[in-house]
């Protein structure tokens, strides 16, 4: 083989030979760089921690709910009798007087001047008759002898007949003295309350006048309220054996404009005896205590009528539902902590929970807080949670 030949051959080996260190060299640069650039792992979110109600039954009885409105149990609208200057107040308004006590004074100057000139004309008129009856007892001595005429005798019996009759109506002139005396001064006639007053002092009021003052109980105190005609034949059919409505197996609860609950319980105690023709309704009363006179006169209330008789129901908190055009719904965690949404068929409001008539079970768990977080489908960290009743606080539950 010619010398050049083999020098070209060697050259080719050898270009081949760098050649593929060259080539594996940057084949192990491009591995090397592949292995240094990964994708990043998707790690998931933790499910959303809710605060949760566990459901529970009740025993809820029959409800009913109306718009009422409370009385004084007694009422006095004090006025004036007869005329005058009012000359004195006895108490101070919005206070407790008692039963006699004197309130209001008119001047009696006047009356006390009619009583002595009643008095006085009744003296002259008793003087009179005395005067009269012993005319006519001579004349009868004397007519059967025939000393006087029958005409005089028939005089002298007439004028005593007038003086008699004059003696009466000066007793009658002298009774209506002293009574209109006594209308000079205003006593209470029951212990009470008495409002504001309307004259002041040094004011002229008579008998035209309006009320001078009022005075009320309002311990008890008078709710009326107005039942349906349906409702109420309902209510006697039910209990017609009953003396006393009183005694009707139900409670009477209020609810105040402030929505709270009031804490005495009431009882029927009055069913007027005719329908209201035009409303289709009868007026009802039920009576309350008020020892605190928290309840005035003229309040509008809501009086809850509720079945003694029970029945097991759920009860959720307010703060627990929702409502879209489709009604109210719940949020509800299952077994494997995952949402959906469920309607309900919610009956009253007792404070801050709702009764639910229909669409869930005790033990079952709903969203009370935490709601704008979840949505069907998703899956969330349940935590339970305590809700007080009366209230609606939403609070953790205490571990013994």
């Amino acid at each position: 083989m010619p010398r050049s030949t083999s020098l070209s051959f060697l050259s080719k080996i050898q270009f081949n030979h760098y050649t593929k260190s060259i080539l594996m060299s940057a084949l192990a640069v491009l591995t090397i760089a592949g292995c240094g650039k990964q994708e990043p792992v998707k790690v998931a979110a933790p499910a959303p921690a809710v605060s949760v109600y566990i459901v529970s039954n009740d025993d809820v009885g029959r409800y009913k709910e109306f718009v009422a409105r409370t009385e004084a149990s007694k009422e006095a609208n004090l006025r004036a009798r007869v005329e005058g200057e009012l000359i004195e107040r006895h108490f101070k308004e919005g206070k407790r007087v008692d039963k006699g006590q004197l309130l209001l004074k008119i001047d009696p100057a006047a009356y006390e001047a009619s009583l002595t000139q009643a008095q006085a004309d009744l003296n002259s008129k008793l003087s009179a008759e005395g005067n009269a009856i012993r005319n006519l007892k001579r004349a009868n001595e004397l007519i059967d002898e025939g000393y006087i005429s029958q005409s005089d005798y028939d005089r002298l019996t007439t004028e005593e007949s007038q003086a008699k009759a004059g003696v009466n109506a000066a007793k009658a002139a002298l009774e209506k003295a002293q009574l209109n005396l006594s209308y000079t001064q205003i006593h209470a006639p029951f212990s009470g309350s008495i409002g504001k007053v309307n004259y002041d002092v040094g004011n002229i009021v008579g008998p035209n006048s309006d009320v001078l003052a009022t005075l009320t109980i309002t311990d008890p105190i008078y709710v009326s309220f107005q039942v349906e005609e349906s409702d109420f034949i309902t209510h006697l059919q039910q209990h017609r054996n009953l003396d006393n409505p009183a005694d009707a197996p139900i409670d009477i609860t209020l609810r105040l404009p402030n929505n709270t609950t009031y804490g005495e319980m009431g009882i029927l105690d009055f069913a007027d005896t005719k329908i209201d023709q035009g409303m289709g309704t009868v007026e009802l009363r039920a009576l309350f205590p008020n020892p605190e006179k928290v309840i005035l006169p003229g309040l509008f209330v809501n009086l809850i009528i509720e079945s003694q008789i029970k029945e097991k129901m759920a009860l959720i908190p307010q703060a627990a539902v929702q409502e879209n055009q489709q009604g109210k719904f719940v949020l509800v965690i299952d077994d494997k902590n995952l949402v959906s949404q469920r309607h309900v068929v919610l009956g009253r409001r007792i404070n801050a929970m709702w009764v639910v008539k229909s669409g869930l079970e005790e033990g079952e768990q709903v969203v009370v807080e935490g709601l704008q977080k979840v949505r069907s489908g998703v899956e969330v960290k349940p935590v339970a949670k305590a809700v007080d009743p009366t209230t609606g606080a939403i609070t953790d539950i205490a571990v013994n």
